[in-house]
């Protein structure tokens, strides 16, 4: 074992988890936008008076447990001493000085959360369990869950690590679990994890009725383009009510490419991004939801972070680091089925979004959800080209430190921001010129020029006839 590196054992999941089924095809459109007529990047409109679904606080199924084993720690309490690069890009020791999340929840939707590493200090609540038995979210077999709670949440205590942000109270709902299976019966198919679009919907209500002011989701459904399902709008409509009736930032990742059967097969690399290889929920929807995507420390696109218009920002994801799962200490790998693995994925990408967004509710505590994510895609850092944005990182890199100063003429009461106009780089003189005065303009400058040149002729003339002799 390489020293200062923390693993975990029985192969726990490093990347973005996912959804047990792909986006099935609906029988009927919910839309009044016809089906032909609507690019394949984006999700139909909710139907006015959709109703977020009821929330049964259970699993729909009953799961069972599988061979797989519960992820494990294998040193402990072995301390990383080094800084995480991503912590230092965001700068999150100067963004501490103004916000740290203080009296924000924070709702981690994933594998549940485990409380017990110290850097938690206490702070993790249970709040909703989809997968089995009564931990209310706080058992967490596969140790993704902790994972990401760590990032987004975990206090500084022994080292550098610190989570984005570290006084937030973390509400753990378990909502997936590749560690569970169920087996099929006369109504329902069998599936080879736990989770379900219908249940993260109701999870996404139960985070909002319980206060959530930041809600994170760290799994994503990913599959071609096909129809929207009864499911797909029931998540739909809990989000909307999540946003809009109880004021909660969803703050998602945006999906990863992979080979494995885990993630988004196709990446979205075409030149038209209505017409998309790979549609990954919840991300894409994008008015309103955060989707984050994933920057390497070189600063470029990771990899496997799957690209779409629906991306809205993005953070470091790769390299990380995070609480050990089952352990006291930090860990920045874990023992997967192909091997030892850096943690890393979109998954981690947003959990640093989610915890700076609790700092900016804490430092502006009368922005309204949408007006919170409107200043995070604002102070971003933007890529460079003529919109500031793209279909890789969104708005840019999540900025911390810009997002709890900048003053946004567009919060201000009354003030309506101009919309953004693309600048023309056409250097052809448009059609039509109004000739005269541009006539009466050159008139003049001829007409100084010869002044110019008789002032000069008088005084040669004048200075000639000073240097001639008595």
């Amino acid at each position: 074992m390489r020293t200062g590196i923390r693993r975990t054992t029985a192969a726990a999941t490093a990347g973005l988890l996912l959804l047990t089924g792909t986006l099935p095809q609906a029988s009927a459109q919910p839309s009044s936008t016809p089906a032909a007529a609507r690019p394949n990047s984006v999700p139909p409109d909710l139907p006015p008076g959709t109703q977020p679904p009821a929330d049964t606080g259970a699993p729909d199924v009953k799961y069972e447990r599988t061979s797989k084993g519960c992820v494990e720690s294998d040193t402990k309490s072995e301390l990383i001493e080094y800084m995480p690069w991503g912590q230092v890009y965001l700068n999150l020791e100067q963004a501490h000085r103004f916000a740290k999340g203080k009296g924000i929840k924070i709702a981690i939707i994933d594998t549940g959360v485990d409380p017990r590493n110290p850097r938690f200090g206490g702070r993790v609540q249970g709040a909703g369990e989809y997968v089995f038995g009564n931990a209310n979210g706080t058992d967490d077999c596969d140790g993704h869950g902790t994972e990401v709670a760590g990032v987004a949440a975990a206090a500084k205590t022994e080292g550098d690590f610190v989570g984005a942000a570290p006084e937030a109270t973390i509400l753990a709902i378990r909502q997936t679990s590749d560690r569970f299976e169920f087996k099929g019966d006369a109504n329902n198919e069998k599936r080879a994890s736990a989770g379900k679009v219908g249940t993260l919907a109701m999870a996404i209500v139960r985070a909002a009725n319980q206060g959530a002011r930041v809600i994170n989701i760290s799994l994503t459904n990913c599959s071609s383009p096909k129809g929207f399902s009864a499911d797909d709008q029931k998540l739909q409509a809990a989000i909307r009510y999540a946003v809009d009736v109880k004021d909660a930032v969803i703050v998602t990742a945006a999906g990863n490419l992979s080979d494995q059967g885990t993630g988004c097969g196709a990446q979205n690399n075409n030149l038209d991004p209505t017409n998309v290889n790979s549609v990954s929920s919840p991300a894409w929807f994008a008015d309103d939801v955060l989707s984050v995507g994933s920057i390497a420390r070189s600063g470029d696109v990771s990899s496997f972070s799957v690209w779409g218009p629906w991306v809205s920002i993005a953070a470091p994801g790769e390299e990380i680091i995070s609480v050990d799962p089952k352990g006291t200490g930090l860990t920045n790998a874990n023992v997967t089925a192909q091997g030892v693995q850096d943690i890393k994925g979109t998954s981690f990408a947003s959990p640093y979004v989610a915890g700076i967004t609790a700092l900016v509710r804490e430092r502006f505590p009368n922005l309204k959800a949408r007006q919170v994510m409107d200043r995070l895609k604002a102070t971003a850092l933007h890529p460079g080209n003529v919109s500031g944005k793209d279909n890789k990182v969104g708005f840019g890199m999540v900025n911390p430190v810009a997002a709890l100063t900048a003053v946004l003429p567009g919060e201000a009461a009354g003030f309506t921001a101009a919309e953004p106009k693309v600048m023309s780089t056409n250097v052809t003189p448009p059609a039509g010129l109004d000739w005269p005065p541009i006539i009466v303009a050159l008139s003049g400058i001829g007409v100084g020029g010869a002044l110019l040149m008789l002032t000069l002729f008088i005084r040669n003339s004048l200075n000639r006839k000073r240097k001639q002799p008595a």
